[in-house]
């Protein structure tokens, strides 16, 4: 990708993202779509221990890594760490990815079902098969927005989901880089554009419907490389009318950008 102009959306993870696109050549364009605002209730914490030392949950999903640590951190802070160990060592505990797994065996969480590669909710479902729900409490960790596919389909076999919002996404309070970043695709200064949450599409061309700049935007990303993390974030760009012209295997940042290389090296 040397001499090549790499747009980023990522925020959390952007600077490394850049430094891995920097180092094979690129040039990085950050305009970060995504910003992660905590939505921690803790009187909802408090209440909801209270309420699963009565009526335990059968299953405990987490479906990230940043949504389990707010968790710990909110029952580090009202003392109830232990009581939350001692729910998950009797429930089966499920996990999306290896951010969640990751984040889980910092505090010693037996993990029991992980769902394979791409970590969508289809494999979390898949991996959940065999787990009777009729009648059984699912507790569920919210990423940054709510998962009605998983809510409905966990429901649809008699689940009761639990819903425990731990943070949500929003736009970035500055989004004149996201501007920016119209303009140069505008003027065909972008060759390629990494996209690695589907809520940075959404925010996107949320930004570029308000601006009257939308069906510009849609033609612009089909002039250059999409980089997709993972079919969720390729189902949004599909959406809206944006052609993915990549998606590595497995859906990690590293691959990712050696999947860039290689087909802006072509």
């Amino acid at each position: 990708m040397r001499d090549k102009t790499v747009a980023i959306l990522e925020s959390r993870l952007g600077q490394q993202l850049a430094e891995l696109v920097g180092k094979r050549g690129g040039r990085p364009f950050h305009a970060p779509a995504l910003a992660e605002i905590p939505d921690v209730d803790h009187a909802y914490i408090s209440t909801l221990i209270s309420e699963l030392e009565t009526h335990p949950a059968k299953v405990a999903i987490f479906q990230t890594g940043v949504g389990t640590h707010a968790l710990f951190r909110a029952t580090d802070a009202l003392g109830l760490t232990e009581k939350l160990l001692t729910l998950l060592a009797k429930a089966v505990v499920v996990v999306r990815g290896p951010k969640p797994t990751a984040a889980l065996r910092t505090r010693n969480v037996r993990i029991d079902l992980s769902a394979e590669d791409p970590f969508t909710t289809a494999e979390v479902l898949e991996v959940l098969r065999a787990v009777p729900l009729g009648g059984a409490r699912v507790a569920v960790q919210r990423y940054g927005a709510p998962n009605p596919e998983l809510d409905q389909a966990l429901k649809a076999r008699g689940a009761q989901v639990i819903d425990i919002p731990l943070y949500r996404w929003s736009l970035p309070q500055d989004t004149k880089p996201l501007v920016a970043l119209m303009d140069a695709l505008d003027r065909r200064e972008i060759d390629a554009i990494t996209v690695t949450n589907a809520a940075q599409v959404h925010n996107l061309f949320a930004l570029a419907e308000q601006l009257g700049r939308a069906d510009a935007l849609k033609a612009n990303l089909n002039q250059v490389l999409v980089a997709s993390i993972g079919p969720v974030s390729s189902d949004a760009l599909k959406k809206f009318g944006v052609a993915v012209g990549l998606e590595p295997r497995p859906p990690k940042l590293g691959p990712l950008v050696a999947a860039l290389d290689e087909a802006l090296s072509r």
